[in-house]
């Protein structure tokens, strides 16, 4: 019989209710026991969707449950590091929403507590279990576009109006646009061609008494490539997701990954929905390049997208049957990249990543 981890969340805000505990639930070995949540709207929906669960207002009651194995936490940015610092010293494994941290102090800091602890620690880096980058992972493994030289990716939103009753939009460490879509984007990079030698950004408050970047250009160079991550929040027309070149050819994809529209549409993955992340054809990428030296162009068939085989591999890291995928490592060098392209929007230059 697999082990049952039972599981703490905090938050169950837009983050927690849509992106963690569906996912947790829809494991089977993971049970969804405990949920904080702080107002009486969430708590009311956190009783009817998860009528199993103890509802609690307080964080400490998570922290303080030996019944708990695992914490996650799906909270506002600046509360990451206090309350996965918390988690960890509590003897828990912790799982953190992105950003990992604001710096890779804290998430080194974090780091030496859980090896201390001998504990598992990771970040929701979801995003690399979206269908369109799990494609552009096996279109670069089978060598389809020869050496990549060109990698470019947005994540664009139209946002003109500032919603004023959220965090999101204050002026508070860890907002802006750079740590919410570009917590994904970097990820996504450093996992297809590790850590870069430079960076360079290009940061903006494009709307109207914005308080945070709402706007940003990071540039990537690596010996001989060059990525290009692209967010903003006044893109009424959005081009394609992910554009790539190489000495053979180039892939175009436009459309983002279904399951976030799902999931605001009330739908959550169950075990007995064989079609959940599939992308419709119609969002399929083009690929031009040659096949066996002839030219071919056409549209190439989209792996599914499931955040719930991130969670599925955490359930198998903290029980010793498979390496972790998201190492905090790889969350850490997110927000060095996150640090070094602040630094260089300041400095106006090319930044040393090492």
């Amino acid at each position: 019989m697999e082990v049952t981890i039972h599981v703490g969340l905090i938050g169950f805000g837009m983050a927690g209710r849509l992106f963690h505990a569906p996912f947790i639930s829809n494991v089977p070995s993971l049970k969804l026991s405990k949920i904080k949540a702080n107002r009486p709207e969430s708590i009311a929906l956190a009783k009817q969707r998860y009528p199993d669960a103890t509802i609690v207002t307080d964080e400490q009651d998570i922290f303080s449950d030996a019944l708990l194995d695992l914490v996650v936490i799906a909270t506002a940015n600046p509360t990451h590091y206090s309350l996965a610092k918390a988690a960890l010293l509590a003897g828990k494994n912790v799982l953190v929403d992105k950003p990992f941290t604001i710096t890779t102090a804290e998430a080194d800091e974090l780091i030496a507590i859980a090896k201390q602890k001998n504990k598992l620690l990771t970040v929701y880096q979801n995003r690399r279990w979206d269908s369109d980058f799990k494609t552009v992972k096996k279109v670069l493994a089978e060598q389809l576009l020869g050496n990549v030289v060109e990698y470019e990716a947005h994540f664009d939103r139209f946002r003109n109006e500032i919603k004023l009753a959220t965090w999101k939009e204050e002026n508070l460490p860890g907002a802006g646009i750079l740590y919410d879509l570009g917590a994904h984007l970097i990820d996504q990079a450093l996992v297809l061609f590790g850590e870069p030698q430079e960076v360079y950004a290009d940061i903006r408050k494009q709307r109207k008494d914005s308080l945070i970047p709402d706007y940003f250009e990071v540039q990537l160079h690596y010996p001989t490539l060059k990525a290009i991550l692209k967010a903003g929040m006044l893109v009424r027309e959005t081009g394609p997701h992910f554009i790539i070149h190489g000495d053979k050819g180039t892939f175009i994809k436009y459309g983002m990954d279904v399951q976030e529209v799902a999931l605001k549409a009330g739908s959550f993955p169950t075990a007995a929905d064989q079609n959940w992340g599939t992308e419709p054809e119609a969002l399929w990428g083009t690929l031009h390049t040659e096949i066996d030296d002839k030219p071919y162009i056409g549209k190439y068939r989209s792996e599914p997208g499931n955040y719930s085989e991130l969670y599925q591999n955490v359930y198998q890291a903290i029980v010793g049957t498979q390496e972790l995928e998201v190492r905090p490592e790889h969350a850490r060098n997110t927000i060095k990249v996150i640090e070094l392209a602040i630094q260089s929007n300041h400095e106006k230059r090319r930044i040393s990543y090492s």
